[in-house]
């Protein structure tokens, strides 16, 4: 096993499928224990390194990770961004290549500033709030990509009882410590302290999340609501088509008149695909329909407002009419799918950078929740669900939670389903019903335990139905949020700096 901490090809070839790993653990398959696996040959691969070897090796992992996971970008700029396989290819693999870099950095850092010989507990402890501070900074750094952290994986595993506790933060930081422990434990054998202080370090918070598994830290609020959930089924390229508006509205409007009394009907992202100033009289029959059945007809619709300089500018929104009101307008976009950087330089360049919808700004902080049949609901637009402290702040107003996606763009990859488990974990951190309606699936039912309880198949057109019932009260994820992660890794950080200086 030598080769495996060790500079050369073999440690590697391993880092790359170490990376891999992660996204096996991951939905669809949820191959759990392989998170663990995963973050092990990290930690164990870096031992033998030189700061600048761990570099290479960090990078690596990183780019087995995203090439595996996130292959849904070649099918978005290939299939809807007109570019051909080899354009699609290299821009594909240039995105994963640039994310690795967080990841060789990580390597960096830990070899040169943070790795303790000396002490594996310490050593182990200063690994896994390291691991935490580079999935926290990959969530901010540039607007962010929150996706393929490995807490997820523990959705429905033995560690879920914990994510109400400290969200899927705290899951990674545990998993992160288990592996490291797990590679240390043989390290500590001979002493008997040290080495029983080490597995009761390991097996504690599994044994607290297992504990919690369903423990209920919310309470139900008034009577539990029906729900009509419409998955249109619009292909992609035509749903921008302005020769399709009328066909697309017609469909909206016949899939409601004849689906069952609902008191939410939920149309999911843009439906409604032309701006709300020219869908005024559509959206107020439509309205008139829902109230008539003693309903809130919620939808996703471009809007069209002047912002605080007074500038027209255009945002992916979600309205409220019927028995409710409220307009939100979407505040974490997509980078090059709802706004191009630098677009004076590369706009024209390709067709994938002139996609509709890509000219949205962003909406505008502490908009308050949508109201609907008198309840305060939490709304999410596609991409903003992946944020856990974006999300927590407008859980923590809401009875409801509820996010509108169109998921088209990622064809049949594995992309739609990863974006459903990070929906399903806002529900656990949270301990709150969330209804998901989309496109083209996977439009969901989630219980506040994260479990689907109805969903409709992908790639079909229909109404889901079901119950979903308003919660009160604060799981202490949404009370505390990270801050008490914040301080435990900071203090562990800090506290192995200074034992490396010391030394």
């Amino acid at each position: 096993m030598r080769w495996i901490t060790q500079p050369g090809w073999p440690g590697n070839l391993l880092a790359i499928a170490g990376g891999a790993c992660t996204t096996l653990a991951l939905a669809p398959l949820d191959i759990w224990p392989l998170a663990i696996v995963a973050i092990a040959l990290f930690y164990l691969g870096m031992r033998g390194l030189s700061p600048r070897q761990a570099l290479l090796r960090g990078w690596l992992y990183g780019l087995g990770l995203f090439l595996s996971g996130t292959s849904w970008v070649y099918v978005s700029i290939h299939d809807y961004g007109a570019a051909s396989p080899a354009l699609a290819g290299f821009l594909t693999f240039g995105f994963c290549a640039g994310l690795a870099l967080l990841f060789a950095l990580t390597g960096w850092i830990w070899v040169r500033w943070l790795r303790r010989n000396d002490s594996p507990i310490a050593d182990a402890l200063a690994f896994a709030a390291l691991w935490l501070a580079q999935e926290a900074f990959r969530g901010w750094f540039l607007t962010g990509f929150p996706w393929l952290y490995v807490g997820y994986s523990q959705l429905h595993g033995p560690l879920a009882g914990l994510a109400p506790i400290g969200g899927v933060w705290l899951l990674s930081l545990v998993l992160a410590l288990s592996a490291a422990l797990l590679i240390n434990l043989a390290r500590l054998r001979h002493n008997k302290v040290r080495l029983a202080a080490g597995t009761a370090l390991l097996l504690a918070p599994w044994l607290v999340g297992l504990g919690l598994s369903g423990h209920a830290w919310t309470a139900a609020s008034g009577e539990p609501l029906k729900v009509a959930a419409l998955q249109g089924n619009v292909e992609q390229n035509l749903k921008w088509d302005p020769a399709q508006l009328d066909a697309q509205l017609a469909l909206y409007r016949d899939m409601t008149l004849s689906s069952r009394p609902a008191d939410l009907i939920v149309w999911p992202e843009t439906a409604v695909p032309v701006l709300k100033e020219f869908a005024e009289g559509y959206l107020s029959v439509m309205g008139r329909v829902a109230a008539d059945r003693d309903a809130a007809l919620i939808t996703g619709v471009p809007v069209r407002q002047a912002n605080e300089r007074g500038e027209k500018r255009y945002y992916n929104a979600i309205t409220v009419t019927g028995w409710g009101e409220g307009t939100y307008l979407k505040q974490r976009l997509v980078p090059f799918g709802e706004y191009v950087p630098l677009q004076d330089m590369l706009r024209g360049l390709i067709a994938f950078f002139d996609l509709p919808m890509s000219d949205f700004a962003r909406g505008p902080a502490d908009q308050p929740p949508l109201q609907a049949k008198g309840l305060r609901i939490a709304p999410f637009i596609c991409y903003e669900v992946v944020y856990p402290e974006f999300a927590a702040d407008l859980a923590t107003r809401s009875d409801l939670l509820l996010t509108v996606s169109n998921d088209t763009w990622f064809g049949t990859s594995i992309g739609p389903l990863q974006h459903l488990q990070m929906a399903q974990m806002r529900a656990l951190e949270s301990g709150r019903w969330m209804i998901r309606a989309t496109n083209n699936g996977v439009t969901a039912l989630i219980d506040p335990q994260g479990r689907i309880t109805a969903q409709i198949p992908q790639f079909q057109q229909a109404v889901l139905y079901g119950d979903v019932q308003p919660m009160q009260g604060l799981t202490p994820y949404l009370r505390w949020r990270a801050w008490p992660l914040v301080v435990l890794c900071v203090g562990l950080l800090g506290w192995a700096l200074w034992a490396r200086r010391k030394r």
